[in-house]
């Protein structure tokens, strides 16, 4: 049995406003939102990146023992997404003009790849990088 990769969910306080910041900052489409508001996708291929009100992240967990929201006034917890695009400083420059906080600036790795991280306004960290060409 083999599992894939189906979905990467982050809890946030407003749906609405997180899939509106997605659609501004990376022209991620809106894919779905309950008539609730307590979830919505965007369109990023193959793995759905979703979000969930943080009201519906506790009634799911907090039998077991509810969960820590982010805070952007925080360090970023120990996890990121990665949005992948061929002009990094045009997307960090979109992103960044559409409410995201740059974290570091777009620097060029020792394989060739382009890579920053900005954050959302929930505190998500989010890497902006070009493809990795295989060496």
């Amino acid at each position: 049995m083999q599992a894939t990769l189906g979905y990467t969910i982050f809890y946030v306080p407003d749906v609405a406003a997180t899939i509106a910041f997605y659609e501004a900052a990376f022209g991620l489409a809106q894919r779905f939102v309950t008539l609730e508001g307590d979830y919505g996708e965007v369109e990023t291929g193959a793995t759905t990146l979703s979000f969930v009100r943080h009201d519906l992240a506790a009634q799911n967990l907090d039998a077991a023992g509810g969960f820590t929201p982010l805070d952007p006034k925080q360090p970023p917890v120990g996890a990121t997404i990665t949005l992948v695009t061929d002009d990094v400083a045009a997307m960090v420059s979109q992103a960044s003009g559409a409410g995201a906080t740059v974290y570091t600036e777009p620097t060029v790795k020792p394989w060739g790849q382009t890579v920053a991280y900005v954050r959302d306004p929930n505190g998500i960290l989010i890497e902006v990088a070009t493809p990795v060409q295989p060496g």
